[in-house]
């Protein structure tokens, strides 16, 4: 009987002692396991906010390679359709001004697009280039230097570096081929 009672105290024991080293392994992993969760947070956010200018580009960039009034002779005409079409990257609208169709007041698609004046935000070029013989007119679209703006899980602020070494701007671009 003597002799259960003291393999029940040692079991008692080595329990103890366990349950002491996981909360250690806990506490020496959880800071780890809470930079990696933040860092792949940060880094989703990035990706989804850089997705979601390149997309806005390509709209831009097809609106334009598609419109007779963006290449037209009158300057009045064709500034009008690439205002359009930068206001199309910055607010998915032709026109950032008013309400959307529910009556909400328009937004830009990401935060830190101006929307009363698009074309600080938006370049539009039009270039050609011989193929061949051939003379071809392309677009390009492209949002300027996009300052990306850490969320609640700045990498920057928790580590002690400064914002540029781990933001950097956005240039989101579109080039395609102008087809009238």
């Amino acid at each position: 009987m003597k002799v259960w009672i003291q393999v029940r105290q040692m079991v008692t024991r080595l329990l103890r002692r366990r349950d002491g080293s996981s909360t250690i392994e806990l506490a020496i992993v959880l800071p780890i396991l809470v930079l990696l969760f933040a860092g792949a947070t940060e880094l989703g956010r990035l990706f989804y906010t850089y997705t979601t200018l390149a997309k806005a580009t390509k709209i831009g960039a097809r609106y334009l390679s598609t419109s007779i009034d963006a290449t037209s002779s009158d300057a009045t005409i064709a500034v009008a359709a690439k205002l359009k079409a930068q206001s199309l990257v910055v607010c998915g609208y032709t026109d950032c001004t008013g309400n959307q169709p529910d009556g909400t007041p328009k937004v830009p698609i990401a935060n830190g697009l101006s929307m009363n004046s698009p074309g600080t935000n938006v370049k539009v070029t039009f270039f050609t280039q011989t193929e061949g013989s051939v003379l071809v007119q392309y677009v390009t679209v492209e949002i300027q230097s996009y300052p990306y703006q850490p969320g609640p899980f700045n990498l920057a602020a928790w580590t002690g570096n400064a914002n540029s070494k781990f933001y950097f701007p956005l240039i989101p671009h579109t080039t395609m081929r102008y087809m009238l």
